[in-house]
C-alpha cells in the first residue's frame, strides 16, 4: 500500500513537471528565435567587420537570431547573390546599390556600416600628369564605385576617360596585376591596396581619405523588411554591440577580422584605420539625417548622378525611396 502511494506521488510530480515544461517550452522557443533564418551576402572589406564579430561572438544568437553568412571573395559575387534573391541582406558599397535600385525599386538601404576613409584607392607608378597616364593600362572591377573613383582621379589629372585602356578585373586581381607590373594603374581597396603598393614599388596616387566619396551599407528588399522588422531591429542591435566591442577591445576582435580579410591580426589596426565604422547612434544622427552634411541621401544622389551620366542607369532613381529609415528610427 505504501509502495502504491509512493508510486502515485512520484507520478503526480512527474506529470506536474511535464505540464510545466509544456507551458514553458513555447516561451523558451520564442526567446531563442525571431522569425526565419537571415541569409547575409558579404565580401572582404574592413568596414564589414561588425558582421563577422557579431557572428563569432554569438551576438546574433543572443538576440534570438539565426544568421547564415554567405562569404564571397568579390563584391560582384555578393551583389549577384543578393539581386538574384539568394540572400536576404547584402553588405555593399553605396554606389553599387544604384544600378540595383534602378532595376528593382524594392531594394532599400537600411544601415550604414562605414565610410571609406582611405581604404579605397588607386595605385600608380611615376604618374604626375595626364601625359604620364595617357594610353596606359588601368585595372579595375566593373562596379560603379570603382568607376567613380577612376573618373574622379582622371578629372583631377585632366585626362578624358577614353584616353586609358581599362581591363576588368576583381579588386584582388587588379592589385596583383599592378604588383606584377602588368598594368600601370589599378583601382582596388584594402586588404590589397597598401600591400600591392609596396610589392609593386608604386604608390597610392588617389584615395577616398577625407573625400566622403564611398559609403558602405546593408541593403534589403521592402517585402523582407516589412515581414521581418523585429528580426532586423535585433540584427542591427547585434551589429551595434559588435562595433562597440571592436572599438573597446581591438586585441580581442582582431583575430576574427583578420581571418576574413586574409591578413595577420597585427595588420587589422591599419586596415580599420582606412574606414570609419558607423554604430547605431551615428546612423540616427548622421546617415539618416538629411540635415547632416555626411548624410546618405546626398551620397546616394551623387552616385546616381554619375551612374546616369555614364549611362549605367537609364534615368535617375528615387533617392528618398532608396533609403528606409524605419528600422533605425524604431530604437
Amino acid at each position: 500500500m505504501i509502495k502504491k502511494f509512493q508510486a502515485s506521488a512520484v507520478a503526480k510530480v512527474a506529470y506536474g513537471l511535464l505540464f510545466l515544461l509544456c507551458l514553458l517550452l513555447p516561451i523558451a522557443c520564442s526567446q531563442q528565435s525571431i522569425g526565419k533564418p537571415i541569409t547575409v551576402a558579404i565580401s572582404p572589406w574592413p568596414g564589414y567587420a561588425s558582421q563577422w564579430v557579431a557572428m563569432e561572438k554569438g551576438m546574433f544568437k543572443d538576440e534570438g537570431l539565426e544568421v547564415k553568412e554567405l562569404f564571397f571573395n568579390t563584391q560582384t559575387e555578393s551583389d549577384d547573390t543578393f539581386v538574384t534573391g539568394k540572400a536576404d541582406l547584402n553588405w555593399v558599397g553605396m554606389p553599387n546599390t544604384v544600378p540595383q535600385i534602378s532595376r528593382d525599386s524594392s531594394i532599400k538601404v537600411i544601415f550604414q556600416c562605414d565610410y571609406s576613409n582611405g581604404a579605397d584607392g588607386i595605385l600608380g607608378r611615376n604618374i604626375k600628369t595626364a601625359a604620364d597616364l595617357k594610353g596606359k593600362k588601368v585595372a579595375r572591377e566593373d562596379i560603379l564605385f570603382e568607376e567613380i573613383m577612376l573618373r574622379k582621379y582622371l578629372e583631377k589629372l585632366g585626362l578624358p576617360r577614353n584616353q586609358v585602356s581599362v581591363l576588368n578585373m576583381s579588386a584582388a586581381d587588379s592589385a596583383a596585376a599592378f604588383a606584377a607590373g602588368k598594368v600601370d594603374l589599378a583601382v582596388t581597396f584594402e586588404p590589397w591596396l597598401t600591400k600591392a603598393a609596396k610589392e609593386g614599388k608604386g604608390e597610392i596616387v588617389f584615395s577616398t581619405k577625407d573625400t566622403n566619396l564611398i559609403a558602405d551599407v546593408v541593403t534589403a528588399r521592402a517585402e523582407f523588411i516589412e515581414n521581418n522588422k523585429d528580426a532586423l531591429v535585433a540584427y542591427i542591435r547585434a551589429l551595434d554591440k559588435a562595433i562597440k566591442l571592436i572599438k573597446e577591445k581591438p586585441d580581442e576582435t582582431a583575430p576574427i577580422i583578420a581571418k576574413k580579410l586574409g591578413v595577420k591580426p597585427e595588420e587589422v589596426a591599419d586596415q580599420l584605420a582606412g574606414v570609419k565604422l558607423y554604430d547605431l547612434e551615428m546612423n540616427q544622427t548622421i546617415s539618416f539625417n538629411p540635415a547632416n552634411p555626411m548624410n546618405l541621401y546626398d551620397s546616394l544622389e551623387f552616385a546616381a548622378r554619375i551612374a546616369k551620366e555614364t549611362k549605367l542607369i537609364p534615368q535617375m532613381i528615387d533617392v528618398q525611396s532608396g533609403l528606409d529609415e524605419s528600422l533605425i528610427k524604431s530604437f
